[in-house]
């Protein structure tokens, strides 16, 4: 089983994210670090769990991209019987 952990704290960018996500996750050559290809490749890994922590960090830093960020993430979830996405932040957490 895949797993990917990213600290939302530590990312800078929404670049930095994707090429992280690339990495962590093992996503294919023609990724191309937007929300639609994330999607894409989120709903075709093998079991895989990806747990975000500090998520009001890491939406503050995408800013506007937050909400559109945080759909993706979810509907792969739900998507994918394979995916586990976990969100969470200081006080609370989300399972998809």
């Amino acid at each position: 089983m895949r797993e990917c952990v990213i600290h939302g704290e530590q990312i800078e960018s929404l670049q930095q994210l994707h090429r992280q996500l690339k990495e962590d996750l093992q996503f294919p050559d023609w990724y191309g670090g937007n929300l639609d290809a994330l999607y894409d490749c989120l709903t075709e890994l093998p079991e895989t769990t990806l747990t975000i922590y500090h998520w009001s960090a890491l939406a503050e830093t995408v800013g506007e991209k937050a909400e559109a960020l945080r759909r993706v993430l979810t509907d792969a979830g739900m998507e994918s019987r394979w995916l586990t996405v976990c969100i969470l932040d200081d006080d609370d957490d989300d399972e998809i």
